[in-house]
């Protein structure tokens, strides 16, 4: 009888648990253009120029310029949490023109190496 008692709170604290999670991220989304870009950045080669990194934007048709800003945040996001910098020198970073951006199946990669405090 406790096991069971015990299963049941288990269970219900786990699902308050993941909705509160759920509501929490929903709400902390950051938009661009009016638009939620999933996009995520991440290093090169973490051994041999770990400044350097690349960011993937999904969906990017949305908005190309909500896409670019996207981007833009998550490679800021990156170079502080990584090396304590906001400073990027971009390869192919959210001002470069339009003909010359990289997109492909839907999403824009940029590129850009981190630069030390």
């Amino acid at each position: 009888m406790k096991t069971m008692k015990f299963s049941t709170f288990a269970g219900l604290a786990g699902l308050v648990l993941i909705s509160a999670c759920a509501a929490a991220s929903s709400e902390d989304r950051v938009l661009f253009d009016g638009q939620y870009f999933r996009a995520k950045a991440k290093s090169v080669d973490k051994r041999k120029t770990p400044t350097e990194f690349t960011v993937v934007v999904r969906n990017a048709s949305a908005s190309i310029d909500g896409a670019r800003e996207a981007g833009r945040f998550e490679g800021t996001k990156f170079c502080i949490q990584n090396f304590g910098s906001s400073r990027i020198v971009w390869k192919v970073g959210p001002d470069t023109e339009p003909q010359n951006l990289r997109i492909s199946d839907d999403k824009l990669t940029l590129a850009g190496t981190c630069q030390r405090p």
